[in-house]
């Protein structure tokens, strides 16, 4: 059985998105479907702001907050200093974004086997942390 899996913003961003019918079911049936979701106050953060600005039919500001409120149920990873730093290095090894390195490194200090996420590479692994794509042939 897998372990704790991280979760990216677009999952929870595409679980409200209406105008990405395919990706809106998947991401509701991962969401519901994974027992022991990680998120971390940057993904708090994104989703609040797209869901709220960026979305071809954007969400009342009320609604966001309401949504953010009950991702709060999941552990959450506070983006600290030490944080940062480590995910500064992470980029710097694995040529990733600053913004997916941080992901890394909160899922990786959260004890994450598994990082859902549609941004990395589908089976790629980061010190035992494995990346998946949880939108598998929705494009389209």
């Amino acid at each position: 059985m897998p372990g704790r899996a991280f979760v990216d913003t677009n999952v929870f961003v595409y679980s409200v998105d209406t105008a990405e019918p395919k990706k809106q079911e998947a991401a509701q049936r991962v969401i519901d479907a994974t027992p022991d979701l990680v998120v971390s106050t940057q993904v708090l953060n994104e989703f609040y702001t797209i869901a709220t600005r960026k979305l071809a039919y954007p969400l009342p500001p009320e609604e966001a907050a309401t949504a953010v409120e009950w991702m709060t149920r999941f552990s959450c990873v506070s983006v600290d200093a030490d944080l940062v730093l480590r995910a500064i290095k992470a980029g710097q090894r694995w040529q990733l974004s600053h913004w997916d390195a941080l992901m890394v490194a909160a899922a990786r200090q959260a004890g994450c086997d598994r990082l859902l996420t549609e941004d990395l590479s589908d089976g790629a692994s980061y010190d035992g942390l494995r990346v998946e794509n949880p939108f598998p042939g929705t494009d389209g």
